[in-house]
This record gives structure tokens, sequence and C-alpha cells, in this order.
């Protein structure tokens, strides 16, 4: 078995002081837990090196995965990135101002609109995910392509319930 780490620490502390419970879903959890907040700071560092905000990223890379023309609905949108119809109109304000999104009525239906990735926005899109993967295969660089294939499977299976 590789060495301790903090959540070894934790669990062998709790198990000392309350023996009569069962900490093994902390040992799953809580390194799901710790390695959330590591890949939070990886993305925002991504983000940021691109700049742009994560909120700013969901946008557009749900804008550049619908392919081309990088169009999408504003119900599409927050459809897509679980946010009220409030927010992402305000969300849509704020990167037409940035000028990495325009709004064009929809030429299927006049009173429709889209919202449609600018080549600014597709540019810092790409440059995103292109740091945001090398720093992701970064965090995985001690497990083989077979374990991370594993470890996605069982990820998979636990998050089915919750998406």
């Amino acid at each position: 078995m590789p060495g301790s780490d903090e959540v070894d620490r934790i669990v062998g502390a709790w198990s000392r002081e309350r023996p009569d419970l069962d900490f093994a879903p902390m040992q799953v959890l809580s390194r799901v837990g710790r390695l959330a907040k590591h890949l939070d700071r990886a993305r925002r560092a991504a983000f940021e090196a691109s700049g742009l905000d994560s909120w700013e990223f969901d946008v557009l890379s749900a804008l550049r995965r619908a392919g081309e023309p990088y169009q999408l609905s504003p119900k599409a949108l927050l459809l897509q990135t679980l946010v009220s119809s409030g927010t992402m109109t305000n969300r849509i304000d704020r990167l037409v101002d940035r000028e990495v999104v325009e709004r064009r009525t929809d030429p299927h239906d006049g009173r429709g609109i889209l919202v449609v990735l600018t080549v600014e926005g597709l540019a810092r899109v790409d440059a995103a995910i292109s740091t945001l993967l090398t720093s992701e295969a970064e965090v995985l660089d001690n497990l083989s392509p077979t374990e991370q294939e594993r470890l996605a499977g069982l990820l998979r299976k636990l998050s089915l319930d919750f998406d």
C-alpha cells in the first residue's frame, strides 16, 4: 500500500476516538472531496490563464460543444449550465459586453434569440480547454491508463443517481 495521506490520518484519529462507527465511506468520499478542491483550483487557474471565469467557461464551452455554427438558445444554455433564466440572461449580457458571444435573431423563429460564440470567444474557450486538460492529466499522472479507466467507471457508477 502506498504511503499514508491526510485522510488516513483523519480516519485513524476518528477510529481511535469512535471505534463504534464505520469510517469506510470516509476513506472514499473524503478523498473525492479533497481531490475536488484541488481540481477546482486547477480549473480556475486554467480559465484565468485564458481570461475567463469558471461560469464564463461553462457557457462558452456549451456553445463550443454544440459544433459549428457554435450557437444555442438561452434556454438550451440554461439547461446545460443548470442556472435560472435570470442568471443566464445576466451571464449572456456580460458575455456580450466582453465580446465573446453575440445575440442573433433565430432565423427559424423571428421571436427567438440565439447566443453565438464569437471568434474571440472561440479562441478563449479553446485555449482554456487545452490548459485544463493538461492540468487534469497531471493530476492523474500517478495512475496507469487502465487504472484511470477503472476509476472513471467506478465514479460514473456512483454519479448515475445524481445526473
